[in-house]
């Protein structure tokens, strides 16, 4: 028989994994759509959604509850605990690695160990967080001359901000820069579709692409307006406007060279912010109060 969630047992369900690790997170949505989403992305051959919304009622699907006609609910709650432990183990690597790097003296050395981090297989929100950490101390080293008038014309230094979480699927672009109004967003290399509606959310205002891969920025860039080509099929005004919302790229190459470039106190800030920005994005610092 199915296992069925009405209201009441709905919000009990939703008190219960908003308390599990990382669940503060989570939001009710995730129960329905978001989770059969996820679910078929991982799950290619099945056919059938995991959960059923009926009535406002909610029904996992028979199909994954039993095996051969054996009740397997049990298991999978020991299967979700045992995921849960390593994902806590996995979530703390970080600041251990980041806390046994802040205790090295060689500066090469430290470089070195952040020049690490950035992998092509590294987890999406890691790159993003250490991308931000390393292209904010970069800029605020260049400085802009900025003013209303020929006399308020003053000197600044550029400023990088992020803009939220790098799980929240809102949509918005992930890094923004005053005075000058750069947009950032990170990605991978391969899903171009993904650069196009990047580009179409904000109306074709100019993007620069940071970029989750070893290739060259200029190897990337040409695919990517090859891409454009084809995706506009031979219309001139459109090919033109993708093409140029491409304000940069940026990749893994000219991070790396970046972290070279800065002197101690930088990458110390490096180190400084990846720790903040992480325990943020973890909800760390509310789950270790509790």
């Amino acid at each position: 028989m199915d296992i069925k969630f009405d209201g009441y047992d709905y919000m009990r369900l939703f008190t219960y994994y908003r308390n599990l690790y990382g669940g503060g997170k989570l939001q009710n949505h995730a129960l329905n759509s978001r989770v059969n989403g996820e679910f078929r992305n991982k799950f290619s051959n099945s056919k059938k959604d995991l959960i059923i919304v009926n009535n406002g009622k909610y029904l996992i699907h028979i199909d994954y509850i039993y095996a051969e006609n054996h009740d397997i609910s049990r298991v999978c709650c020991k299967i979700i605990e045992k995921y849960i432990e390593l994902l806590m183990k996995k979530d703390h690597e970080l600041l251990k690695l980041l806390s046994e790097v802040q205790k090295i003296t060689d500066y090469a050395k430290k470089k070195m160990k952040i020049k690490e981090l950035l992998t092509e297989d590294a987890e999406a929100r890691i790159f993003e967080i250490i991308s931000y950490a390393i292209l904010k101390n970069h800029y605020k080293n260049i400085t802009v001359y900025f003013g209303y008038s020929k006399d308020e014309v003053r000197e600044v230094q550029l400023q990088l901000y992020k803009t939220g979480r790098t799980n929240a699927n809102d949509g918005g672009i992930d890094f923004v820069m005053r005075p000058i109004g750069r947009f950032f967003q990170v990605t991978e290399v391969g899903n171009y579709d993904k650069y196009l509606l990047d580009i179409d959310k904000v109306l074709h205002f100019p993007i620069t692409f940071v970029i989750k891969t070893k290739k060259s920025r200029e190897d990337v860039r040409e695919e990517f307006e090859e891409y454009i080509s084809e995706k506009t099929g031979g219309m001139t005004i459109l090919e033109e406007r993708y093409r140029s919302a491409i304000e940069d790229v940026i990749t893994i190459n000219e991070l790396q060279k970046w972290i070279d470039e800065l002197d101690d106190e930088d990458i110390d800030g490096i180190i400084r912010d990846i720790d903040v920005y992480y325990k943020l994005e973890m909800n760390m610092n509310a789950e270790d109060d509790e």
